[in-house]
């Protein structure tokens, strides 16, 4: 039953978007036997006067940002909310950049990345698959907010929610799941049952061609997962069974590929030359022995970071084997094949997250965290202390509530290619301009004639949308927005009173 609600709830949380088309190649919906659970009721949102077509969830900074890395929080609202979307916000939780999605529940793993030298935007996005798999594609975007390319699986495959990594070769590794017929007697399934192959492709960007794929099956076996579906339900057309489940990918310096499973509660280091798996780290089959504190169980987000470490977002359910997720920092010796513990991490409330969930470790040692299931973004330093924690929520349970796949925290400078929006209102006038991260400050300037104005006031800039008192008789008015030496970026459109 257990299995069951989550499943449910996983179904929810990885529905996608379509906001103009559906992807070429997306796979057929499954039988009507894995129907949409109904979405859970959205929690407060954000309002905005010049913008009244965003609404973001409602920020609460629960421990004000001191000491934090320098850059933006990113994060994908999804599940309870009004809207859902990539977002960067500052870390007073005012919005900086806002792009709801239509006919969505929600996006996946957006973040900050390179491509061809430049930062860019990339996230997942697609439709519904029957047991939250998701049927979808890539989507890279400019600094301007601009989309500059769509990205695909080859082979007639479609991409998967859980992992869109770019490459300094301007190549992107993705994660895949894809149906395959296999013999499941041997686990009380049937003969001529289906699984969730999980399949990893590098593929090159700009000619979409697979420079490289791994599939876990038959290299792991069925019998190495410890998900336990409803035996009625095991590996049928409705539900093929996710017995790994691929949710991470990690490039090593060897060149080789870091995989997640995490319905095997193991990580696999795979030869980029010949698919091989070299070794196995946790599980039914470990080629290591795990010290104390080191295990792990239905784990997101394994890194190998540039000391040597791997770094596990580990979950700890569902269902719960663990009294809290924790973040793990492990060393192996490969030699005496041999784990150790590190250290660990954990939200000051002890959080155990059922589904989702990462640990960006930055260059100070500083650790972002997003806590998955719950909607908590936290910063910590390398000791563990809480420098900067926000939540997103509305007091329900993971499922219920609004939650985001991954956050992270980036330097990011964005340029839109509008103006900034004007609302007048109340004798105040109000602006916003989505998405620019360089205004400092904005200037009013008024005139008894639309093409004659002079500047009559400035403000700072305050969150997302600023109010200035719009004093005067003049019976027009625009907004200049200004950078911190006071250059002139861009000007409103002129409203007239």
């Amino acid at each position: 039953m257990r299995y069951a609600l989550l499943l449910s709830a996983l179904a929810v949380l990885c529905t996608a978007c379509n906001e103009k088309s559906e992807p070429k190649t997306a796979a057929k919906p499954a039988a009507k036997a894995a129907a949409e659970p109904s979405a859970p009721k959205p929690g407060p949102s954000q309002h905005f006067r010049t913008r009244p077509d965003l609404q973001p969830p409602v920020m609460k900074i629960v421990t004000p940002a001191k000491g934090t890395s320098p850059g933006f929080v990113f994060l994908a609202p999804k599940m309870a909310v009004k809207q859902a979307g990539p977002m960067i916000m500052d870390n007073h939780g005012q919005v900086v950049w806002f792009h709801p999605l239509k006919f969505t529940k929600g996006v996946t793993d957006f973040r900050a990345q390179r491509y061809r030298g430049k930062p860019v935007l990339t996230w997942w996005r697609g439709r519904l698959s029957n047991v939250g798999v998701g049927d979808g594609w890539y989507v890279i975007y400019d600094t301007s907010y601009r989309p500059i390319a769509e990205v695909r699986p080859g082979h007639g495959l479609v991409g998967d929610v859980h992992e869109f990594r770019l490459t300094s070769r301007d190549t992107a590794l993705m994660t895949i799941y894809h149906r395959k017929h296999v013999d499941l007697t041997s686990i009380g399934g049937p003969k001529d049952g289906l699984i969730w192959d999980g399949i990893v492709q590098e593929v090159d960007i700009p000619s979409g061609r697979v420079l490289f794929e791994w599939h876990s099956y038959p290299q792991v076996g069925v019998a190495e997962s410890y998900s336990q579906p409803p035996k009625k339900q095991l590996g049928t057309k409705a539900f093929p069974y996710d017995y790994i489940h691929v949710n991470a990918i990690d490039e090593e310096p060897n060149g080789n590929l870091l995989i997640s499973g995490r319905n095997t509660h193991a990580l696999y280091e795979v030869n980029r030359r010949t698919g091989k798996v070299i070794w196995r780290l946790g599980g039914k089959k470990s080629g290591f022995k795990l010290g104390p504190g080191a295990k792990f169980a239905w784990q997101h987000d394994a890194r190998r970071q540039p000391d040597g470490t791997i770094t596990i977002f580990d979950n700890g359910a569902a269902p719960p084997v663990e009294k809290f997720t924790r973040v793990l920092v492990l060393r192996l010796d490969e030699q005496k094949k041999r784990a150790t513990l590190v250290r660990s991490y954990r939200h000051p409330k002890k959080l155990l997250s059922p589904f989702e969930g990462n640990a960006q470790f930055l260059p100070d040692g500083h650790v972002f965290v997003g806590w998955g299931g719950w909607p908590y973004v936290t910063e910590l330093d390398a000791k563990g202390r809480v420098l900067f924690d926000a939540y997103f929520g509305h007091g329900k349970k993971p499922g219920e509530d609004a939650d985001t796949y991954r956050a992270y925290r980036f330097a990011w400078q964005g340029h839109p290619p509008g103006p900034p929006d004007v609302a007048l209102a109340g004798g105040k006038i109000y602006v916003s301009w989505n998405g620019a991260t360089n205004v400092a400050r904005w200037q009013v300037i008024t005139g008894k004639v639309n093409d004659d104005l002079h500047v009559t006031t400035t403000a700072k800039k305050s969150g997302f949308e600023t109010a200035i008192p719009a004093g005067g008789d003049d019976s027009y008015v625009a907004v200049q927005a200004l950078d911190a030496k006071g250059n002139v970026l861009a000007v409103s459109k002129t409203l007239k009173r």
